[in-house]
């Protein structure tokens, strides 16, 4: 972007109050994340506050950056900021958002606007795709479809274009209003009405009202036939109903037979066609509308390298988002970028190589083959884009820590998104502790962790100390948690600022031995108190020993005492978990009045936190929760699965009657079978309890039973009457097998499912 606003009109524009330095510069550009900035020169930072980061906290990062203009909400010391000029504002982000406008309001072609529950990004995709070639589109980048998305998103207007395409997504009442005002869209795409954030509205009346005020001034909305508006409604947004049928020669050309890219292609056809009626439909176009990567993948490599595999196509606004993310995951790590153009994108060359260059990575390579990159890295983050004819998937394939055709997919987009609904839940001001022991249910614990701290919890647990060290040699500063301190950890505890939990006289007493020994005093400490679990902690009757001794020693102080519930899941029967509370109670009251300072408390798991509200206190401990999955149905409708479960077919085999499968041979076939090898066994975590038709695996979406015992390394399941091939794709867990239902087949919880999962499983994590 390049605003060109000068410095001095900003105040007007934005309502503020010129603070600091007088500053006679124009304003090119605009950062909202200090991490992103490459050079701060003509750039406008806005400190913006959200629930769990404060912009300001970053005004130094910035202002070291080069950044000498600040929009902010309050005041600071401007003498600590030297030629720095601040805009004081009453909200950051109202203040960004009227930027966005008045930038947006310089522009006089036709801006469409694209909502809906689903198929946003994908339509407005497909409509860049259609229009590419005769006009220049300008449009949100992925996925920005936010209060904060949209704004930055209009920020990309120029006036070297035809047409802009802006995303719109809403999360609760009264956004809409704010994107309309921002965006005057000319026209509107309306793809798709669901339940996505329906726990935010009183009704889906109330949900679908709210989403209409974006085609309140358009001259004509493009509305999927799938969504049931009223006369009333299609006349006040002016509807042109999208219908497949009047479309079905064109769709005939798509790469797709899917229902749902049919739906999309539909409305990115209709709109095109109803905007700029005069343009041909080109069959090529339509034949290749591309397959959207909307999320990168972002997996462990050999020799210590994270890969950041963005290799869909080489957009240039694309390839901006994957370079400010590499920006953001590297931290200290080295970067390097690598990038594949064929022949037909050579003339891209020179305005990616500038593109990146501002970037400043310490390697880049721009090759047409992948054989070209005549180099070895180490410990480094390596970013990897190219268009698909230059070969750069097979190239980003190299670098899998694992050569294992099974593998789990982590969707931190859907983590994120459960994340939000408990805070939701939450009441005002209770902090979140995000459980990541064992691995982080076996998903990754420096990856979960590092992805969590950013996404602003306020503190860490694990069960040892160990799992803690980890998590501070990948720089996660948060508060960590250590559960199961015990004596070999305490040394690790002090070195790495982790915080341990005491849960008895004698490891009280062996911790404040270790502080002493290293000259510490008020470290702090947990207290866990037993209240009927009959685990670790203090029974009320030893808690006043134990208060008497931190009494006496500077060398602790407690920061919180907490609780296991028994019973978090019962609902129907609360009397047991009552008597804890009430028991958690009087502990809370003798420890405050012992201690004289303030002390948290925090009792409640991922269950709880839905069950007993009343009890969420100043902080809570999400775990599994964070996974999608709680024993609350109605709550459990509100979450998305985060992770999946795949393999591949291996072999096929035809096995005859009386042919028996596997060891022991405990199975023998009655007819003739077909039987596809799978590269999974109980050393993956697939038990062998599963053997013989008590668990299997979907193909297709059909569900193949297991044939024969569970071999450590591979099962074999019967694919008869299934057209199937080799290398198709397995699922273990995913959309048509939940963790729940295949830890009923294991007989038992999801907990023990995921974190049986084997480490040589290569993980992958998706992010959009």
């Amino acid at each position: 972007m390049k605003i060109g606003v000068p410095y001095a009109k900003l105040p007007v524009i934005l309502s503020g109050e010129l603070l600091g330095a007088n500053r006679n510069d124009t304003t090119d550009l605009v950062a909202i994340d200090s991490r992103k900035i490459m050079g701060g020169e003509r750039t406008l930072f806005f400190a913006l506050k959200g629930h769990y980061r404060d912009g300001h906290e970053f005004i130094g990062d910035a202002y070291h950056k080069g950044v000498r203009q600040f929009v902010v909400s309050e005041k600071l010391e401007a003498s600590d900021f030297p030629d720095a000029g601040f805009i004081l504002v009453e909200d950051t982000l109202k203040a960004l958002q009227h930027l966005a406008a008045f930038h947006r309001s310089h522009f006089s072609y036709p801006v469409v606007a694209i909502t809906g529950s689903a198929g946003k990004t994908t339509v407005k995709e497909w409509i860049y795709h259609l229009l590419q070639e005769k006009y220049k589109v300008v449009r949100s980048p992925k996925s920005y479809n936010s209060q904060i998305g949209v704004a930055l998103s209009l920020l990309e207007l120029h006036a070297d274009c035809d047409l802009a395409i802006i995303e719109a997504g809403i999360s609760k009442p009264g956004e809409m209003c704010a994107l309309e005002a921002m965006i005057r869209p000319t026209f509107g795409v309306f793809t798709s009405f669901g339940r996505a954030h329906e726990e935010a509205f009183d009704s889906m009346v109330q949900h679908l009202e709210e989403k209409l005020v974006l085609f309140n001034r358009v001259k004509s909305t493009y509305v999927s036939e799938k969504i049931p508006l009223n006369a009333e409604q299609c006349e006040r947004i002016r509807a042109k109903i999208v219908r497949n049928s009047a479309f079905q020669k064109a769709l005939d050309k798509i790469p797709f037979s899917d229902q749902v890219s049919a739906n999309n292609a539909a409305l990115a056809i209709g709109a095109v066609q109803g905007i700029f009626p005069n343009l041909s439909m080109d069959a090529n176009l339509l034949r290749t509308l591309p397959k959207l990567a909307l999320r990168m993948e972002v997996f462990d490599g050999i020799f210590g390298n994270t890969i950041i595999n963005d290799t869909y196509n080489l957009d240039i606004d694309a390839l901006t988002h994957a370079l400010e993310y590499q920006l953001m995951v590297a931290v200290k790590k080295p970067r390097v970028v690598v990038v594949g153009l064929d022949n037909e994108n050579q003339m891209k060359r020179t305005e990616v190589e500038k593109l990146i260059q501002a970037f400043h990575p310490d390697k880049l390579f721009i090759v047409s083959s992948p054989d070209q990159v005549k180099a070895n890295f180490k410990d480094s983050v390596v970013l990897i884009k190219g268009t698909r004819s230059s070969d750069m998937q097979r190239y980003a394939s190299r670098f899998r820590l694992k050569n294992h055709k099974t593998f789990v997919e982590v969707d931190l987009t859907a983590m994120r998104h459960n994340l939000d609904v408990y805070r939701a839940f939450l009441s005002p001001g209770t902090k979140t502790l995000a459980m990541v022991k064992a691995q982080s249910y076996g998903s990754g614990l420096e990856k979960i962790g590092e992805f969590l701290e950013k996404q602003g919890v306020q503190h860490l647990g694990v069960a040892y100390a160990d799992e803690g060290v980890e998590l501070r040699k990948e720089g996660i500063k948060s508060p960590i948690l250590v559960m199961n301190a015990e004596e070999e950890g305490f040394e690790a505890c002090i070195t790495h600022q982790l915080e341990p939990a005491i849960y008895s006289l004698k490891q009280l007493d062996n911790f404040v031995r270790e502080l002493i020994f290293h000259g510490i005093t008020s470290f702090p400490v947990h207290l866990k108190i037993d209240t009927g679990m009959n685990r670790l902690g203090f029974k009320l009757v030893d808690l006043p020993a134990a208060l008497a001794f931190i009494q006496a020693q500077p060398e602790v102080k407690v920061k919180s005492v907490y609780t296991h519930l028994a019973e978090s899941d019962n609902r129907r029967d609360k009397r047991y978990t009552q008597l804890q509370l009430n028991r958690f109670s009087e502990a809370f009251q003798m420890t405050s009045a012992s201690l004289g300072y303030r002390v948290e408390r925090h009792v409640l798991n991922s269950d709880g936190i839905f069950n007993f509200p009343e009890a969420h206190f100043e902080m809570v401990r999400i775990g599994i929760g964070l996974y999608g999955i709680s024993s609350n149905q109605s709550f459990q409708r509100k979450l998305k699965p985060v992770l999946s479960w795949y393999s591949s077919i291996s072999q096929l085999k035809k096995v005859q009657k009386g042919e028996s499968v596997g060891y022991g041979r405990s199975f023998t076939a009655q007819k003739p079978l077909t039987i596809a090898v799978i590269p999974v066994g109980y050393a993956d975590g697939f038990r062998r309890s599963l053997s013989n038709g008590i668990g299997g695996v979907y193909i297709h979406g059909a569900l193949c039973p297991t044939v024969g015992r569970v071999c450590m390394d591979m099962i074999m399941v019967d694919v008869t009457g299934i057209s199937v091939n080799e290398g198709d794709k397995v699922e273990i867990i995913g959309p048509s097998q939940t963790i729940g239902q295949l830890a009923a087949h294991m007989q038992t919880i999801p907990y023990e499912v995921m974190t049986g999962i084997s480490k040589r499983v290569h993980r992958i994590y998706l992010e959009e």
